[in-house]
């Protein structure tokens, strides 16, 4: 096998000012990708983010008070996202872990329940580097998400965005048709791989609750000021050009008590302009493919 190509190889630079300017349907400025991430955190493992560091300094395991937080998400935060989400009538993208559908079927059927779309998130949560068969973990990831759903998952997510230099090889190998772990523009844009083509969509860093809430400990409506500032700057361009605003969420984050109006909030605010829908990743990918890109 060739080696695998750096990321300037699949991706040449493109000045968003030099390219002829995509348009939405139907007199849309701009589309609001919602991204929901869920995730199972083996007890036998250092967990994927920490809330309260052990007392030493030194993370122990069973890290049991981390891993609970993140049960608190899957046992109560998510039900609130759930309720959301169904009273706005929007479908966002769950991002998955496959194995929530083995440990927290409960919670998958209601998200399948709901016509949520499913993107894959690997098999667990773990950086992709720590993986002996990265091939293998992602046809395993996609094979079980197929059989809970009965669709085969048409985007990727990586834990933490991780990836290697040849993930996008094996998962154009796989069938996947989109990929969110690029963050580098506006728009969708394609990768070269080894097996054709891979589009981009827009995910964040910016607008994710892991970085707002656990990384720079912002207060809890944080996220909505961002968002809406983010929301207002994007709204203004999409006169001009298509326009995808994403965020992230997580139910141990933003499913908290005192963070969930603000999402509610957000929610509120965006639905009070013409000219703003709420997509899908798959239907991002399709209006994308079929703008031409």
């Amino acid at each position: 096998m060739s080696p695998a190509m750096l990321p300037r190889e699949r991706l040449p630079y493109s000045a968003i000012v030099d390219r002829p300017p995509l348009r939405l349907p139907d007199g849309l400025r701009l589309v609001i990708w919602p991204i929901v991430n869920l995730e199972v955190w083996d007890i036998g493992r250092p967990m994927a983010r920490q809330v309260l560091p052990a007392p030493t300094g030194q993370t122990l395991l069973p890290d049991v008070p981390n891993w609970s937080w993140h049960e608190y998400g899957m046992r109560v935060g998510v039900w609130r996202f759930f309720r959301l989400f169904e009273r706005h009538a929007i479908r966002p993208t769950l991002s998955i872990n496959a194995r929530v559908c083995e440990d927290y079927a409960r919670v998958a059927e209601q998200a399948r329940m709901q016509g949520w779309e499913f993107m894959a998130h690997a098999y667990d949560q773990g950086p992709i580097h720590k993986v002996e068969d990265q091939r293998g973990m992602i046809h395993r990831s996609l094979e079980i998400i197929a059989r809970f759903t009965g669709h085969r998952p048409l985007g990727w997510l990586g834990p933490g965005l991780t990836q290697t230099y040849e993930t996008p090889d094996l998962l154009a190998e796989a069938g996947l048709r989109y990929i969110a772990d690029w963050v580098h523009d506006d728009e969708p844009t394609t990768i070269a791989t080894a097996h054709g083509n891979l589009v981009t969509l827009p995910y964040t860093v910016e607008l994710n609750d892991i970085p707002m809430m656990l990384v720079q400990h912002h207060e809890s409506d944080y996220l909505l000021r961002r968002t809406i500032d983010q929301f207002d700057r994007l709204y203004e361009e999409g006169k001009e050009r298509a326009k995808i605003l994403s965020f992230a969420i997580h139910p141990y984050i933003s499913g908290q008590p005192h963070r969930i109006r603000y999402l509610e909030a957000l929610l509120d605010y965006a639905r009070r302009f013409e000219g703003v829908a709420f997509w899908t990743g798959a239907e991002i990918l399709e209006w994308y493919l079929g703008a031409g890109g």
